[in-house]
């Protein structure tokens, strides 16, 4: 299995349990807990190849002229957070398996769960800058989706919108900040970054850059000030809760400090801010933890101590402190996902949270209550359990800093005082839940789980407990191999020995235990009274008020915005577009002004200067008839866009005018189905005072602005037209359409081959559009009184919907009038069909493509459409435009990859020549499959946007009369 397989399996999975039934909780847990665990047993086989220093690389061509290439690399480090991911990946999938109720959408569940580990996957194993900040954002993406999986509930919905919103804003600095390291480098690449640390904390722009790097990071690991938005990011299902602070989401940001440790630690900027952030979270984490009484809400606060230990750790500017920031990177998954399983556990069998109500669970649940104290006792650094090694080792960091007296003598204050909070809500968790008097007043009575739900918890706590008591042999190679990269390679000596004698560690470990013991007995009794709303002090400053303030803030602003510079009105935003691209065309001449050459002219024709005397007229009149009869005006603009298709033949653009003369029509129909929603010019009522003279004050501006832009493209085609050209980028074309593309339609070529990420960005632009309309128009009815009917027209209309509904009762004349044109479009279909392929096949090497075809197919659909409407054409044919999309997009991306996966730049083309037995020889080049993925989506998009239209286009004239959405185009409407 290579690494591109193992970062594939995940999203495979997703889409698999995505299709899989709804109450089909085995199959699809099965599903995921068995891609994790061949993703982990494949990792751990890996384990030789890495363990000495080595690093396996991958590496497939995606952009080679810009230094962009889709890089996997896994060294030491990836390797101990692939494990992570998928380890525990696995463990959760099975706990989820039992969590989840069968009422609740399981696919959905597991499909987004598969999908966010393997975009954990693809940051951690990434090999190039900008393909981590790629992850990184669909890490935020689908955790967004996880945290909200119940978006029925409003805390799920808001907890959900503010982890996206932190997360993704604190993505954004990072883009920039990776682009700006990037350039500081040279290179995106991550192995030349890594080996550039002196050149890069030596550049001018390092601060800058190193300030939005850690705001990207910081934000996403709930660092101060940016951790308030973690705990209500508890709203999540507890299998997701325990995934997100274990292995993934908030592990992403110390993930991607440690990466970049050996290129951007060292200097004071970095001890200051990534020290500080650190400090203050693990203190105020951990205080805030002690003032919780829902048990998932006390777990959050102490993950958000535990990373500010990590962050601590890490900007100290130590190698030792490196390699205990990534030692307690691996406890605290350990006895942090058992926590958060344990507390699902016993939410799941008593059905609360709640720490007040929660009271002599050992008698109920002895086994589970066992399995949570150990991993308690983990996570407050118990000796013989891994917490408390990795607590040693950020003591003794503390206590042998070489830094100004007044940080020598507060950090080991800072840990030990912090020490002690988690000790006290470690307490908290073991003590108040599960000694005491048995509770009574719980809404069920708590048993113990099914075996396989508690088995992840059993297999955390006994390696909390192997690595506890055996370190050097259990977890000390291992810790090795994933440090020796964080460190730059040389790592520094260390112990992980149980016992180093009677030292300053030691002696902080007890003071804390001792103070974590009376706090707690101090804080026992009122806690448990429910006297503290909150954490005294610290609640004050609360985070999440801020964040709504300062959204509410930029709303009331965004509004004053809008009331100022926006309209509603679209001739006003046309003219604000068109006036924005004058001017900044207009810059630049300003500076190199415009000029053109003496390139010989060719002679005039008589016909070609009538054909445009026509489309010059006709455009004069539409913007005449604009005000009197706008069904005229569109027939003028047509013979506009005919006359444009006249002009691409006339200078032998085949390609071109026949994809202009398709998009003529099909534009013409969309546009003839939006006519009725247009306001009605209704001459019954006077004008209002001076709105005549306000109209013709807005034409003749509209006028002179239309008259600049013409004028000024006019000018610049003749001097782009009259300079010599030797060496034109069309010769590149001409000379390289048929070696290096396998076509002899250069334009055709040009769209699928050489400019093909172009076509693709395009045609997924298309899709958006199509969506976009298709979103905003079914929510939207216009009114019944807009329909402007005369009534002569209006009761031809109610015969025509008469006929379609009831043809036993339609006259004679109405129902010939409307089935002989339907008989005869519907024996058009085949032949438009042919035509269509036709195209589509040639276009590689003659006029046509998938483009053009697509066209040609949809213009095929709309005369369905308008002839039987779109309950028929829908009912006979089944079309779903979804789908026509979804699979041209698909088509069209993996012809992209498949040229990855032979070793060259994405969408590069491949030809061959294959014999048929009846056919014989023919040429098939794979641009022909991403042909095929423009011609779905052209087609599908169409049909998506003529269906929103078309169902809005006729409504029933009689109360309680269906009427199928026909194409109707009347006289008042036009």
């Amino acid at each position: 299995m290579s690494l591109i397989v193992l970062l594939l399996l995940p999203f495979i999975g997703s889409c698999l349990a995505a299709l899989l039934p709804h109450n089909a909780r085995n199959a699809e847990s099965i599903l995921a807990g068995v891609l994790s665990l061949v993703g982990a047993i494949q990792v751990a086989l890996w384990y030789p190849q890495i363990a000495d220093g080595g690093v396996i690389r991958q590496e497939f061509y995606w952009l080679p002229s810009l230094g962009l290439n889709f890089v996997l690399r896994m060294d030491g480090f990836a390797w101990l957070f692939s494990m992570l991911v998928l380890g525990i990946g696995t463990l959760v999938s099975l706990y989820a398996r039992y969590y989840m109720s069968p009422d609740d959408p399981v696919p959905r569940f597991f499909a987004f769960f598969l999908a966010f580990m393997g975009a954990m996957l693809g940051l951690v194993l990434s090999g190039n800058l900008i393909q981590i900040v790629f992850f990184w954002e669909l890490t935020s993406v689908f955790s967004f989706l996880l945290i909200g999986y119940w978006h029925h509930r409003a805390d799920a919905r808001r907890g959900a919108y503010m982890a996206l919103m932190v997360t993704g804003a604190g993505g954004l600095a990072l883009l920039l900040g990776i682009m700006l390291l990037g350039h500081i480098a040279g290179s995106y690449d991550l192995d030349r970054v890594l080996a550039a640390g002196e050149q890069i904390r030596a550049h001018a722009l390092y601060p800058l850059m190193l300030t939005l790097v850690l705001i990207g990071a910081l934000s996403k690991s709930a660092q101060f000030p940016f951790h308030f938005w973690l705990p209500h990011a508890m709203a999540a299902p507890t299998p997701v809760s325990a995934y997100l602070h274990s292995a993934t989401m908030v592990k992403a940001g110390v993930f991607l400090l440690a990466r970049l440790w050996p290129v951007l630690s060292g200097t004071e900027q970095w001890f200051w801010i990534v020290g500080g952030a650190g400090a203050c979270t693990l203190l105020i984490g951990a205080y805030s933890a002690m003032f919780q009484t829902d048990l998932k809400g006390l777990l959050a606060y102490s993950t958000i101590s535990h990373l500010g230990l990590i962050t601590l750790l890490l900007g100290l500017n130590s190698p030792l402190a490196a390699v205990a920031a990534v030692f307690h990177i691996l406890n605290h998954a350990t006895f942090k996902a058992s926590l958060f399983m344990a507390a699902g556990i016993i939410d799941h069998e008593s059905g609360t949270r709640d720490i007040r109500r929660l009271s002599g669970l050992f008698t109920l649940i002895p086994y589970t209550a066992t399995l949570a104290m150990v991993a308690s006792a983990s996570m407050a650094g118990v000796p013989l359990l891994n917490g408390f090694l990795s607590k040693e080792m950020f003591f003794a960091e503390t206590v042998f800093i070489s830094s100004t007296a007044w940080i020598e003598m507060a950090l080991p204050v800072i840990a030990t005082i912090a020490g002690t909070f988690s000790v006290a809500y470690s307490l908290r968790f073991t003590v108040d839940v599960f000694f005491g008097p048995k509770a009574t007043d719980l809404p069920h009575t708590p048993h113990e789980p099914p075996r396989w739900m508690r088995f992840p918890v059993e297999l955390l706590v006994l390696i909390c407990l192997l690595v506890g008591i055996f370190p050097a042999h259990s977890v000390g190679p291992l810790l090795a191999t994933a440090a020796r990269p964080v460190v730059g390679g040389t790592l520094p000596e260390y112990s992980l020995a149980i016992w180093h004698g009677w030292n300053a560690p030691m002696i902080m470990s007890l003071l804390a235990m001792a103070g974590g013991i009376l706090l707690y007995l101090c804080l026992r009794r009122p806690l448990k009274q429910g006297r503290f709303t909150g954490p005294p002090l610290v609640s004050r400053l609360n985070g999440k008020q801020l964040f709504e303030r300062v959204l509410i803030l930029k709303m009331r602003w965004a509004r004053r915005f809008e009331r100022l510079f926006s309209t509603r009105r679209l001739q006003a935003q046309l003219f604000l577009l068109v006036l924005m691209a004058l001017l900044a065309g207009m810059i630049p001449l300003y500076h190199s002004g415009l000029s053109w050459g003496n390139r010989p002219k060719i002679s005039g024709s008589t016909v070609f200067e009538a054909l445009w005397l026509i489309a010059i007229a006709c455009a004069l009149g539409a913007a005449v008839q604009a005000k009197y009869h706008r069904l005229a005006a569109l027939t003028m603009v047509s013979v506009c866009g005919l006359m444009t298709c006249i002009t691409f033949v006339w200078f032998s653009a085949p390609d071109l005018a026949l994809t202009q003369l398709a998009v003529e029509v099909v534009t013409t129909v969309l546009i003839l189905l939006g006519l009725r929603w247009l306001p009605r010019r209704n001459e019954a009522f006077a004008p209002a005072p001076g709105s005549e003279r306000r109209a013709r004050i807005r034409r003749s501006r509209d006028f002179v602005l239309a008259g600049l832009v013409g004028t000024g493209m006019a000018l610049l085609s003749y001097a782009m037209l009259t300079r010599p050209t030797p060496n034109t980028i069309s010769s590149f074309y001409l000379s390289r359409a048929l070696p290096q593309g396998g076509g002899t339609n250069v334009v055709n070529v040009m769209l699928v081959d050489f400019r093909g990420f172009d076509t693709l960005g395009e045609i997924t632009v298309l899709v958006a559009v199509a969506l976009t309309v298709f979103a905003l128009l079914r929510r939207f009815r216009p009114p019944k009184e807009s329909i402007p009917l005369p009534p002569q027209q209006r009761s031809l209309a109610r015969d025509v919907v008469t006929d379609l509904v009831n043809p036993r009762s339609a006259s004679d004349t109405a129902l010939g009038f409307m089935m002989v044109p339907a008989v005869l479009v519907r024996l058009l279909m085949p032949v438009s069909f042919v035509i269509s392929m036709y195209l589509f096949m040639r276009g590689h090497n003659q006029p046509g493509g998938g483009f053009v075809a697509g066209l040609v197919m949809s213009v095929a659909f709309i005369l369905q459409y308008m002839v039987a409407g779109t309950q028929w054409v829908e009912a006979k044919m089944s079309l779903r435009p979804l789908r026509w999309m979804g699979t041209g997009l698909l088509c069209a991306t993996l012809t992209g990859i498949g040229a990855m996966a032979l070793g060259y730049p994405f969408l590069t083309t491949h030809t061959a020549h294959l014999t048929l037995p009846v056919l014989g020889e023919i040429h098939v080049a794979s641009a022909l499959f991403f042909d095929i993925g423009v011609y779905a989506v052209v087609v599908g998009s169409t049909l998506l946007i003529l269906t929103a239209i078309a169902h809005q286009s006729v409504r029933s004239h009689r109360p309680g009369l269906s009427v199928p959405a026909k194409i109707v185009v009347s006289e008042g409407a036009a």
